[in-house]
């Protein structure tokens, strides 16, 4: 009873305070998260000895990272769901459980994913776009090494990271992932710019500030709040873990897709930008695909925002839905979509109205022309449907937090992988390298539609639940 007691205020609480509450700090959560691999990349490109052809390389390395990070979110979110809901129910028992069980996933899956990235890496690399010229490879092998290294340490800070906002401590999960990255944000130019660490500094300072997050993460297991841990927790339960792991399968294909997304573009941009009569010459063959990677981590950071406003609902969703709160649920969505697109407008004004601005972050003046006008291009192309992007994200990770993780994975799996991954095969065919700017904001535009057929079917299902809780 203590543990629906202490969640009893996400069924009373106004919508628009619990919204705050929970969804500010997993949005800085995911801010810091995705800026780990951003603050190096701005470093990198800043070091004359590094310049475009580190760039290129965290670029080919970066798609990596995020398969780690998709098997942690879909271990972490899916569990962070099932808690919720477990809670509004009253089933501490399946909570406490499916906690223990999601560590040992994650403990396990750590595991086997740094193994086979060790084992395999040169393979991987080639795959990604790493050898797009020697000097590149080269850096690419150097970042790889060591960030595989961090993998179990990033792994389980990831998944731990919505556990703990589950419990009923977001603030926690925000400054456990907040301390990792400011510790990466001091190390990196110390490493990079002083001791001339190049890639291996880089990447050093990120495995570092993910070790503070994962440590962090297992202090407050021994500190939980409402879902109190016991030898029992980490009994191994299939069926349980199978339940949870279901209802993340939106966040793991999300991120996953994302990296079959990457694979097509980068392949793209490398076959394509071959044919250029610029960027066909080595000294620059490296430009297109170490700006586009840039274009897609700005994106990346756009959609943390619209993630971490939605995920962070996710735990008061929950329990709404498992305590029969239709009202509320419903109220939170409409207050969600109208504040993601409004996210989606101001992101898109700055990329249309300040490009240029955004490329010289990225060691602009160390670069040729070329780099430049090819960014501005990109930045105003690849972005200009954000709006609809904002609200496509918001939908997924709403349709899972009600627990229609298939639904959810449907509209997922329709925008990264047919869409995502399709007009990026396709385009490039009819527009050459243009063709893979278009990509993304027809894969938007396709989308927006399926997702406003789906969310008018959700919104009548609550107005249907609506009227059975008043009758």
């Amino acid at each position: 009873m203590e543990e629906t007691q202490n969640h009893a205020f996400l069924g009373t609480a106004p919508v628009g305070k619990l919204m705050c509450k929970y969804a500010i700090p997993c949005i800085i959560s995911l801010l810091v998260a995705a800026l780990y691999n951003i603050v190096d990349q701005i470093f990198i490109a800043n070091a004359d000895y590094l310049g475009s052809y580190g760039n290129a390389a965290n670029i080919a390395v970066f798609p990596l990272t995020v398969i780690a990070l998709a098997i942690a979110v879909m271990i972490g979110d899916g569990a962070c769901a099932f808690v919720s809901i477990s809670l509004g129910r009253n089933n501490k028992e399946e909570a406490h459980r499916s906690v223990g069980n999601a560590i040992l996933i994650c403990i396990v899956a750590s595991a086997l994913l740094t193994a086979v990235y060790l084992l395999a890496a040169d393979p991987i690399l080639n795959a990604f776009g790493g050898n797009i010229n020697q000097r590149t490879m080269a850096c690419s092998q150097e970042y790889f090494f060591w960030i595989t290294l961090g993998i179990p340490f990033y792994m389980f800070g990831q998944a731990m990271n919505p556990i703990i906002r589950s419990d009923g401590s977001p603030k926690f999960a925000m400054a456990s992932t907040l301390a990792g990255a400011m510790l990466n944000i001091i190390l990196d130019p110390l490493f990079i710019f002083v001791f001339k660490w190049g890639m291996m500094g880089a990447a050093v300072a990120t495995v570092i500030g993910q070790i503070v997050t994962a440590v962090l993460s297992v202090w407050y297991l021994f500190h939980t709040r409402a879902v109190r841990l016991n030898r029992h927790s980490f009994r191994p339960d299939i069926r349980l873990a199978g339940r949870f792991l279901s209802l993340g399968v939106c966040s793991f294909l999300a991120q996953v897709s994302l990296v079959a997304a990457m694979a097509a573009i980068n392949n793209m941009v490398r076959t394509y930008g071959a044919m250029d009569p610029v960027f066909g010459q080595e000294a620059f063959a490296q430009i297109p695909m170490a700006v586009v990677g840039i274009v897609m981590k700005v994106f990346q950071i756009v959609i943390s925002i619209v993630i971490g406003m939605t995920a962070g609902c996710i735990p008061v969703v929950g329990f709404n839905v498992g305590a029969g709160r239709p009202d509320r649920a419903k109220s939170l969505l409409t207050r969600l979509l109208i504040t993601e697109f409004a996210v989606g407008v101001v992101a898109l004004l700055i990329v249309e109205l300040l490009p240029r601005q955004l490329i010289a972050i990225f060691g602009a003046q160390n670069e040729s022309t070329y780099y430049t006008d090819f960014a501005i291009k990109a930045f105003r192309t690849y972005l200009c449907m954000l709006p609809l992007a904002t609200v496509n994200k918001a939908a997924f990770i709403f349709l899972q937090s009600l627990g229609k993780a298939w639904t959810s994975t449907f509209l997922s799996m329709l925008r990264e992988v047919v869409l995502g991954v399709g007009l990026a095969l396709l385009l490039p065919l009819a527009f050459q390298l243009d063709g893979v700017l278009y990509s993304m904001p027809v894969a938007d535009i396709l989308t927006f539609v399926a997702s406003v057929i789906i969310l008018a079917l959700t919104y009548r299902s609550f107005h249907r639940d609506i009227q059975k809780m008043h009758a």
